[in-house]
């Protein structure tokens, strides 16, 4: 007569394994095999992974009409004889590297290249280092003037180009512009009533980039801000207790921590200022004598002044080529900076 206890073992060892029946668990999942997901599951296992597809395709979707597309048709009329005779057909030739190689020899070329560079880092140098006092500034203001400055740095950005260029060309305007009038009642400099800043190189560079800087230093400015308001007080304590000086803490602790956000509105700063079109083209159209003509400007000049269209696209591909060699150095290093930080 057998024990309780092996009676109760015997009655475990003959129950089936769960989830089927049979010799060695065939027909069910057996010893060791996976159990298999049920049918709904799967389903929701299946949308699941095509939320993110769905939810990215009309990002996408606008992304393939609003810019590859554009530059993709842009690169083809590089290739072709397109005039104004396609435009009113539609059919336009095979040019081949026609296109590119008058305008690598046209005599304007290489100096509205070095002009292009160099307006752009002034542009970019400008705009960084105002915005760096000015977000040093807002971290010093109190809550409520720091919430005006806010405000007035905000509505200074969101002004469309096109109306804050027609206020500067009006406040730069001879026989009854703002400033000349300014300048003429301080009577230091003599009568500046009739004046015209576009006419002189040096005027016409000095009124679109001042105005170029203003439009882009709220952006900075901000930015920096949020990025320098999430230093930790610790380390200027640390540095006030060891007697450091406010430009050394600045130097030590604030510009490594912006290091990232630096090089993120340089970046942005250079694709911005290097396709400055509005701006120089309402203020001087290029002018004096070209001394203001960059690649965005020739690009416009060639397409809608002489119907150059396959030059104007040549032009325009190669300013693509140039930023994108420019930019992708910039964003090498922020990658390298991110994985430094990790």
């Amino acid at each position: 007569m057998t024990s309780t206890a092996e009676q109760a073992t015997g009655s475990e060892q003959s129950e089936p394994v769960a989830g089927g029946g049979g010799i060695g668990g065939v027909g069910g999942t057996g010893p060791g095999r996976p159990v298999r997901p049920g049918r709904g599951a799967r389903r929701r296992s299946a949308v699941a992974s095509r939320a993110p597809l769905v939810l990215l395709a009309p990002a996408a979707i606008l992304l393939l009409a609003l810019v590859v597309y554009p530059l993709v048709r842009l690169v083809v009329i590089s290739f072709q004889d397109y005039g104004l005779r396609a435009i009113f057909t539609g059919e336009a030739g095979f040019a081949g590297v026609s296109n590119y190689t008058n305008v690598l020899t046209d005599a304007s070329f290489w100096p509205v290249i070095l002009r292009t560079v160099l307006v752009t880092g002034a542009m970019v140098l400008g705009t960084i280092v105002i915005g760096m006092g000015v977000a040093q500034l807002l971290t010093r203001l109190g809550v409520a003037m720091r919430t005006v400055v806010s405000v007035v740095l905000v509505l200074a950005w969101a002004m469309p180009n096109v109306a804050s260029s027609l206020v500067w060309q009006w406040l730069f305007q001879p026989f009854y512009g703002v400033l000349n009038w300014l300048i003429t009642q301080l009577r230091v400099f003599g009568d500046h009533t009739q004046d015209n800043w576009a006419s002189h190189p040096g005027q016409a560079y000095t009124i679109v980039l001042t105005l170029v800087i203003w439009q882009a230093v709220p952006f900075v400015a901000l930015t920096l801000y949020a990025a320098q308001s999430q230093i930790a007080p610790e380390y200027y304590e640390a540095g006030a207790l060891d007697g450091a000086s406010t430009w050394t803490m600045y130097r030590a602790i604030t510009l490594p921590a912006l290091a990232p956000t630096l090089l993120l509105v340089s970046i942005l700063s250079v694709i911005w200022d290097f396709n400055v079109f509005n701006q120089i083209w309402l203020l001087t159209r290029g002018g004096p004598e070209e001394a203001t003509l960059t690649l965005g400007i020739w690009t416009f000049v060639k397409s809608f002044v002489s119907n150059a269209y396959g030059q104007g696209a040549a032009i325009a591909v190669i300013s693509t080529v140039i930023l994108g060699a420019l930019t992708s150095y910039y964003i090498r290093r922020l990658v390298r900076s991110g994985e430094e930080d990790l």
